[in-house]
């Protein structure tokens, strides 16, 4: 990690104005457009950053979110590869987090309650009986300020945000930032760091909706999946896990290589029905705090790879189960059944409930730090 914050040290942050762009190395560039108003009048921006490889990312700092990300396939066509909405309208109405940056606590906190230090706290319940996302009003609903960035990596736009003590629940204020750098490899670094003034609880990670085809009326169960992990954690019938750290092996959860993710998703199976497909997290292996391979996803009809690399404990991989066509996204198209999928890069669920899952805990003097990468490439 200190790589990563020394890569920063020294370097000039450039706030630009509405359309403007920046020219950073030969070929990139960093542009910033108005994207809409929110209720109370203030205005949220879309920020694109470009590479000489022919890759391209929008984020909007309105929930930190991956608007866009437009990636080379086979022959060199193009495509958008996530799901989202054409304007912050979307955003404010949609409930699918759909590229969203989430926290204070990603995944599931059962019943909405967790103690901390011989204190008691209640959230938000606005996931069945449980708190899922940060609450009501989690950071994928607030907007954040945005600064340009120059680095020998690429171009790069840090988002923060002041989350104050008590929001949603949560004790401490919190200041949270992400960073996302665009390099010359197609690769998509996300950095989060995170300090607080009171004990908490943190959990950061993006929610982006992956459909590697490029088609968002095609189904991600064609597309392959490999996890790098020979443990998940079994969920009881309102999808908190159970404390059980179960085996891969033998079961419709084992993707330690890569396999059709349809193959298996309508077997008899009880977690695929908690879930009505995959909605799990997996426990990933060689977890020391260092940033390694946790996934890849490969489309065959376009030959697009994705390899996400993180320093997380464990990922959720999540089959789109819920999306029904009734959230019209960009170009008006209507996001039906299983067609995107999330890889979401994390802390276990409910880990401020159960002390046999790597903590969560946050305390005034340290700093929350993670990083994860989604790397594109053509292999073939």
């Amino acid at each position: 990690m200190k790589t990563i914050l020394i890569l920063f040290l020294g370097v000039a942050v450039t706030t630009i104005s509405a359309c403007s762009r920046l020219n950073t190395k030969a070929g990139e560039m960093m542009e910033k457009t108005a994207f809409g108003k929110l209720p109370d009048g203030r205005e949220a921006y879309l920020y694109t950053l470009r590479n000489d490889s022919g890759m391209t990312v929008k984020i909007t700092n309105f929930g930190a979110t991956i608007q866009s990300i437009i990636v080379p396939g086979k022959g060199g066509k193009l495509a958008d590869v996530v799901f989202g909405y054409d304007s912050i309208q979307g955003y404010l109405n949609g409930t699918q987090y759909f590229g969203a940056t989430i926290g204070r606590y990603a995944n599931r906190i059962a019943k909405g309650t967790f103690s901390l230090d011989g204190k008691v706290y209640h959230l938000p319940i606005n996931n069945g009986v449980n708190t899922l996302h940060g609450g009501t009003k989690g950071f994928n609903k607030r907007l954040w300020t945005a600064d340009t960035m120059e680095t020998r990596d690429g171009p790069s736009v840090k988002m923060t945000y002041v989350s104050k003590d008590g929001e949603e629940g949560f004790p401490g204020t919190v200041t949270a930032t992400v960073i996302f750098t665009l390099e010359g490899d197609n690769s998509l670094k996300i950095h989060y760091t995170a300090t607080t003034d009171k004990p908490t609880v943190i959990n950061m990670t993006n929610h982006s909706y992956f459909n590697l085809s490029g088609d968002p009326s095609r189904p991600i169960t064609d597309e392959e999946l490999m996890i790098n992990a020979d443990f998940y954690t079994p969920v009881d019938s309102t999808q908190i896990p159970t404390g059980q750290i179960a085996p891969v092996a033998g079961t419709p959860m084992d993707f330690r290589k890569l396999t059709i993710i349809g193959s298996r998703i309508n077997e008899d199976n009880t977690q695929l029905k908690i879930g009505h497909g995959y909605d799990l997290n997996w426990v990933l292996n060689d977890y020391h705090g260092e940033i390694r391979k946790a996934a890849e996803l490969y489309d065959p009809l376009t030959n697009r790879l994705l390899d996400i690399y993180t320093d997380q404990p464990g990922i959720q991989f999540y089959s789109g189960n819920v999306l029904d066509g009734s959230e019209i996204g960009k170009g008006g198209v209507a996001y039906n059944f299983r067609t995107a999928l999330a890889l979401e890069t994390q802390h276990f669920p409910n880990s401020p409930n159960d002390p046999k899952f790597p903590s969560t805990v946050l305390l005034p003097g340290q700093k929350y730090e993670t990083t994860t990468i989604y790397k594109f490439s053509v292999p073939k």
